[in-house]
């Protein structure tokens, strides 16, 4: 008798911080570099670095996704396996729209006080990362 095919993949997420999710799911639709892709069983293997965007953990084919902010990292996808190293990690239910947008008002003010190439850098990445934040909090498209 041929052996049944897996129909989940093992699934973690790490922050900088601690291991949040370790678990076996259906699929993982992740924000790559190139674009969402999907991660499933018998995947083939890839390495492809994060855009800031929304996670998404399947159960089953049938449920409503677990969704996950994540701001930048890496996706390692084998077959068996997936792993997501991420810089930060919010669940989308702890996502507030208010904060974001008071969080963009005072980058936007960094922004503009930042007198050094090195400081307006880095002030500009986390503005794209909390842009990123209300796009998903806004269901807003990115073109």
């Amino acid at each position: 008798m041929a052996e049944e095919e897996k129909q989940t993949i093992e699934f973690e997420l790490v922050s900088p911080e601690r291991k949040l999710v370790s678990e076996p799911v259906a699929m993982a639709v992740i924000p790559g570099e190139e674009g969402e892709f999907g991660a499933g069983p018998g995947h083939a293997s890839l390495v492809s670095s994060l855009n800031p965007g929304i996670l998404k953990l399947y159960t089953s084919a049938n449920d409503e996704p677990r969704k996950i902010f994540v701001a930048g990292g890496f996706a390692d996808v084998t077959a068996e396996n997936c792993t997501v190293l991420a810089e930060q990690a919010i669940a989308f239910e702890d996502l507030d729209q208010k904060e974001i947008e008071q969080e963009l008002k005072d980058l936007n003010e960094d922004l503009g006080m930042a007198e050094e190439e090195t400081d307006k850098a880095k002030v500009q990445a986390r503005l794209e990362i909390a842009k990123a934040k209300r796009r998903a909090v806004t269901g807003e498209a990115i073109f």
